[in-house]
């Protein structure tokens, strides 16, 4: 918990990744489907980085940092794809991002109840994890739909996801006084 309050700018700044990123899919929706690959390629990757260098702080203080690091692991691997196997169906492409979108949630479901032992707004986390299964299983359900369908959904996605991660990085900066 510790690591995770020095860090909070780490958090805030996925939070901002991904309203920006979010607001610039659904401002230009009309975007060809290769850009909006590479988009959430470097969202992806920008988000797994940050997981994973928060959970090797984690790991260096000998606090939990499996689910940071997987999450890690799991954006890396999602952004990779993304950016050199352009080629992909947009079918397959909605796989992956659901895939991804799951797997991130459940990990951030699991956090969410580790912290609340720690800190009050946990529910920030819990939420930004619910959202994301809600988003990945709307995915599975529906994976034909349009390129522009899918554009303005990730982009809500992002948006709603880097509000609470930003609220969650702002609450996290708060309790950090009491590590010091």
């Amino acid at each position: 918990m510790e690591t995770l309050s020095r860090n909070w700018w780490a958090i805030a700044l996925r939070g901002v990744v991904g309203v920006l990123f979010g607001i610039l899919a659904i401002l230009a929706p009309g975007i060809g489907l290769a850009f909006l690959l590479a988009l959430f390629g470097a969202y992806a990757l920008t988000d797994g980085i940050l997981s994973i260098v928060s959970g090797i702080r984690a790991m260096k203080e000998g606090e939990r940092w499996g689910s940071l690091f997987l999450v890690g692991i799991g954006g890396v691997i999602a952004g990779l794809i993304a950016w050199f196997l352009p080629g992909i169906t947009a079918l397959t492409l909605v796989f992956v991002i659901a895939f991804w979108a799951i797997v991130t949630g459940l990990l951030e479901m699991v956090a969410a109840v580790r912290l609340r032992k720690v800190i009050e707004g946990e529910w920030a986390l819990g939420l930004a994890g619910l959202i994301s299964i809600v988003f990945g299983l709307l995915l599975f359900i529906n994976p034909g739909a349009g390129a522009l369908s899918l554009v303005w959904l990730i982009g809500l996605f992002a948006i709603f996801f880097g509000i609470l991660m930003l609220m969650l990085g702002f609450r996290l900066r708060t309790v950090q006084t009491r590590f010091v």
